[in-house]
């Protein structure tokens, strides 16, 4: 079985598509796989899927769920074999557990590509750290579960792995940085500051591509432009980093060596990532 959360909810089994289409069954589901090899309570099942609301038969209806989704999977499953697929939904007392092989599921393949590109990067094989960055990114399709309707526990998870995205995507420019590929990463950062203007992280990579480019005008432009977005919308004065920055190109003091660390680096280099 193969599951894919980053983007839209897919599940195939076999080469069918089982995903289920009623948006209760589709949530379960996706807690499920995020929750990958832990029992989940039927207490947040039944808060991610009915929030605060649930019906007054809401433990039959839960039940009447898994089974929906357990009997998708055997039919997916084709003739039986010494390992029922069903099996991979398994009951507990009080819960329901997914069991995933490693590979089946997008978000954790991800998650482990971004903490050994991250391991690469640190340890100095640069090249390595940018194919296996890039290699994470390219498992995203979309925002995490985007065609649910998620309740509070699948938002949460979704905000988390987008912050992991953005600090991935931060490191494998930083990579590509130390690469010399300045030139080639221009066009890419542009559009991230413009889509993202108060994300000091692109701010300070598109400073230091323009700078190593020839173009110092343009860097110090960029970060009058971060200030006055960070003070209108944020009412905040630039980070430390970026200020530093600022000065290092004003004073022409800024060397070819790798990029300061951003503050949402730093924040996801002390996250305990699940894989």
């Amino acid at each position: 079985m193969q599951i894919s959360v980053l983007g839209p909810l897919s599940v195939t089994m076999n080469g069918r598509n089982v995903t289920p289409t009623a948006p209760k069954p589709r949530r379960i589901l996706a807690l499920l796989a995020m929750s990958a090899n832990q029992v989940v309570r039927n207490e947040q099942l039944i808060e991610e899927v009915w929030e605060d609301r649930p019906p007054s038969s809401v433990a039959t209806t839960l039940q009447t769920y898994i089974y929906q989704l357990r009997k998708s999977l055997r039919l997916a499953g084709g003739s039986r074999t010494d390992r029922d697929p069903g099996d991979e939904l398994r009951t507990f007392v009080g819960g329901y557990m997914l069991t995933l092989p490693h590979e089946d599921l997008d978000s954790l393949r991800f998650e482990e590509r971004a903490q050994r590109g991250r391991a690469q990067l640190a340890a100095g094989d640069v090249a390595g750290a940018a194919r296996t960055l890039r290699e994470a990114l390219d498992l995203w399709h979309g925002p995490a579960m985007v065609d649910l309707n998620p309740g509070p526990v699948l938002v949460s998870e979704a905000l988390r792995l987008d912050e992991i995205r953005k600090s991935v995507l931060e490191l494998r420019i930083e990579a590509d940085l130390r690469l010399g590929c300045h030139h080639e990463l221009l066009a890419e950062l542009i559009k991230l500051v413009s889509s993202q203007p108060t994300h000091e992280g692109f701010q300070v990579k598109l400073m230091i591509a323009l700078y190593r480019a020839g173009r110092r005008s343009e860097a110090l432009q960029v970060y009058q432009h971060a200030r006055e977005s960070l003070v209108r919308e944020l009412g905040v004065d630039p980070s430390e980093t970026l200020q530093r920055l600022h000065h290092a190109i004003l004073t022409g003091d800024l060397g070819p060596g790798p990029a300061p660390e951003s503050p949402s680096q730093r924040a996801w280099a002390m996250h305990e990532v699940r894989y």
